[in-house]
């Protein structure tokens, strides 16, 4: 199991020395992250290590998590993740981004950027209608059901409505570089989120 917790930076691009390819990359800062608690099969009924993030004032936490967080000897930190999967690591060991080398296949989970409210072209890619004159279905999203049966709009029809700000993972990413000095970890692609948004970094597969 190798998974870590970071920030997304941004993007930016490596150029390839021998070929001069250009790759598109998202720097992630990825850790520390102390190991919080092992879960065991016997006493939990599952396999897991719990990683903690970004050290913050107590207050900004609730007092439950500030709790948790004292009984295992830690301050307390913004993010708390569970990385399902048996491990070698033990409670109090650090994860940092040397966990990970260049080639690794990895999945990055974070929330979405929000789009706010849209339509059904944005949203669902749907077609748009005819832009002749008098037109008056360009971007109408067209029949949702019959009137007289069944009489009513059945649930999961595609809609307008609030897109995006949901948890996504974006998987088949590989890690392109890793900056131990720094805690960077360099990923092909675009990943879920903002700049300055928390994401989690596994292994693909894991």
């Amino acid at each position: 199991m190798k998974g870590i917790i970071g920030r997304k930076l941004g993007m930016t691009q490596l150029f390839d020395a021998e070929t001069g390819d250009v790759q598109v990359v998202t720097v992630i800062q990825a850790g520390p992250c102390p190991v919080v608690q092992i879960r065991t099969l016997d006493r939990d009924g599952y396999e897991a290590a719990q990683l903690a993030f970004d050290e913050v004032a107590e207050w900004k936490l609730a007092r439950g998590e500030v709790g948790h967080l004292k009984r295992h000897g830690f301050g307390a930190h913004r993010e708390l993740v569970e990385f399902r999967g048996s491990t070698e690591l033990g409670e109090g060991d650090t994860v940092t981004v040397e966990a990970f080398e260049p080639g690794d296949s990895v999945k990055v989970s974070g929330v979405s950027i929000g789009k706010g409210f849209q339509g059904t072209v944005k949203r669902h890619n749907f077609s748009m209608g005819p832009k002749s004159h008098g037109s008056r279905n360009v971007r109408a999203p067209g029949s949702i059901g019959a009137s007289a049966s069944p009489s009513r709009v059945f649930k999961g029809q595609k809609m307008p409505g609030r897109m995006g700000g949901a948890r996504v993972t974006q998987r088949g990413l590989r890690v392109v570089e890793v900056d131990a000095e720094k805690d960077l970890l360099l990923v092909s692609g675009g990943v879920p989120g903002p700049k300055n948004s928390v994401v989690i970094v596994r292994q693909d597969g894991a």
